[in-house]
């Protein structure tokens, strides 16, 4: 890629999230265009090309990596594709970005970071966007400095209006606490050692049979704990909170306190009603984060190891849910590639 050209972007899966980041790449961030767009379903993958501006449409995502005006991979397909697209990334040695999961299982996830490991860098970042939150970084940022002490618990409220038809009861972990997981790890800087899933009455918004809502507890290894309670069918709107509490003070996030009003003897504002209204700045500063950093040769962000470590989680999450009772995590020797 010559020095000042646009990062030359793949982006396969062209369903709700990778047709958005094909929008983001084009019309929001800089330094990139999308230059093929790949779909197993060619027709979703030729509409979403010709809003783009028009640009190569493959089926086969090795097939759009070996032309020559792709520079770097963006992977929005589901879960279940993630580690063959990711191997053929691999092979053709382009950086990717990679929306979570890495892989929906532990193990798959592994093998991931033992092929990069192979290659001797890092090529991978990970899709968890609530690090690019701009409320998110100021509570990281604050927690860095030490000054409210050491953090001693975290409670997180994850809700949303309704779940889709296909969602079962392990999805609330595996797609919607996986946020979570990776935060708990990002704010508090340790591992999650164990996982415990409470099952209170399910609420009668939830289709039958789903175990919603539930309530998560994680244990870290530095002794702190993180609750969640993830509510897919609150019904009302679409809210993710977070609160600190440290030995010398705490702080939280989450209240969406951007703008209230106040007339005809009431006061009040808007709860977001999904995770495009309330992440989306989060989002382009991910893809532009992931830009920039690819144009100067480097990968930051969450890596290949944060997204194996919140598979391995959300495995005995479920484990968690399915039998009840504490289930231990446990992970791999981290390498030092990830240190």
């Amino acid at each position: 890629m010559p020095e000042h050209a646009p990062l030359g972007v793949a982006v396969i899966g062209t369903g709700r999230m990778g047709a958005d980041h094909v929008r983001r790449i084009q019309e929001v961030i800089s330094g990139a265009r999308v230059t093929a767009v790949v779909d197993v379903d060619a027709e979703r993958a030729e509409a979403v090309a010709a809003r783009a501006g028009g640009c190569a449409v493959h089926t086969d995502p090795a097939k759009a990596m070996a032309s020559a005006d792709v520079d770097a991979v963006l992977v929005a397909s589901p879960g279940p594709a993630h580690e063959a697209a990711l191997m053929a990334a691999f092979a053709h040695d382009l950086p990717v970005l990679c929306e979570k999961p890495l892989t929906p299982d532990a193990a798959s996830a592994l093998r991931l970071v033992e092929a990069e490991q192979a290659l001797g860098r890092r090529r991978v970042q990970v899709g968890f966007m609530r690090r690019y939150d701009p409320e998110y970084a100021r509570l990281k940022a604050l927690l860095e400095t030490g000054r409210l002490g050491r953090p001693l618990m975290l409670h997180n409220r994850h809700r949303n209006v309704a779940s889709p038809d296909f969602f079962t009861s392990e999805m609330l972990i595996t797609d919607s606490v996986a946020h979570e997981v990776d935060v708990t790890r990002w704010l508090l800087g340790h591992e999650i050692t164990a996982v415990t899933v409470h099952r209170p009455a399910p609420s009668a918004g939830a289709p039958e049979g789903l175990a919603d809502p539930q309530f998560v507890v994680l244990e870290t290894a530095g002794g702190a704990l993180s609750d969640v309670e993830i509510f897919v069918n609150c019904g009302f709107g679409y809210q993710v909170q977070a609160e600190v509490v440290c030995e010398g003070g705490t702080a939280r996030i989450g209240d969406a306190h951007d703008l209230v009003t106040a007339a005809a003897g009431r006061w009040g504002g808007s709860i977001a009603q999904d995770w495009t209204e309330r992440f989306a700045d989060a989002y382009d500063r991910e893809v532009q984060a992931w830009v920039d950093a690819t144009r100067r040769g480097e990968v930051t962000g969450p890596g290949s190891w944060d997204g194996y470590a919140a598979a391995a989680v959300c495995e005995a999450g479920t484990r968690a849910l399915r039998e009840g009772g504490r289930v231990t995590v446990e992970l791999a020797e981290r390498p030092a590639l990830y240190g």
